[in-house]
């Protein structure tokens, strides 16, 4: 796919490709779901990338995809090594934006519908900046803090985690979406919680 093709496919309505089924998600093995990021059309790993895709429209426009065996925020010990714990979706465009919408087409475009709706219905468990973590960045004098925005989403079949970056001037170039074994709840939300 050329550098411009996976704009292309992410810029395509959520309605052409929801019908297309899923066929690897968190919870599967490293080699079904290498075999599905091999067959996606939005994904399509170059030769030599397998868990991790990385795309470049220009320097100031990124799509990377990442698959794996660890849950979302710090590693811990005792993760399987042939399981996909979760999948992120990171995109950086300092020409359009990255807003929560637009994570949540690309997950609609890249999943499909199933795993759309399961998002669409879940329920949010936690959202920052929470007031304590404003205070922390004040006190810490850790500026960036101010400028994340997320949340965490629990749906019937996964979990969910969606962050964006603002600059100073509230435009977020830079987000991610994460789809994640629900297990894996209560110890992201731990982390997150104690930034």
């Amino acid at each position: 796919m050329s550098k411009v093709g996976v704009w292309s496919s992410l810029s395509v309505g959520i309605v052409l490709l929801l019908s297309s089924p899923v066929k690897a998600l968190p919870g599967q093995t490293v080699t079904e779901v290498a075999t599905w990021m091999q067959t996606n059309p939005t994904i399509q790993p170059a030769p030599g990338e397998t868990l991790l895709v990385r795309r470049t429209d220009s320097p100031s426009r990124r799509f990377i995809f990442k698959a794996s065996i660890t849950s979302p925020g710090r590693a811990v010990s005792g993760d399987r090594r042939d399981i996909i714990r979760s999948e992120s979706i990171t995109l950086f465009d300092m020409v359009y934006g990255v807003s929560q919408p637009r994570l949540e087409e690309a997950l609609g475009i890249i999943y499909g519908d199933g795993v759309y709706q399961d998002y669409q219905q879940a329920e949010v468990v936690y959202q920052y900046p929470t007031t304590e973590m404003l205070s922390r960045a004040e006190s810490q004098n850790a500026p960036l803090l101010r400028f994340i925005q997320g949340e965490v989403r629990q749906g019937e079949r996964y979990g969910y985690w969606v962050e964006t970056v603002q600059t100073p001037e509230g435009k977020p170039h830079n987000g991610q979406m994460t789809v994640f074994l629900l297990e894996d709840l209560p110890k992201l939300t731990s982390e997150l919680e104690s930034r």
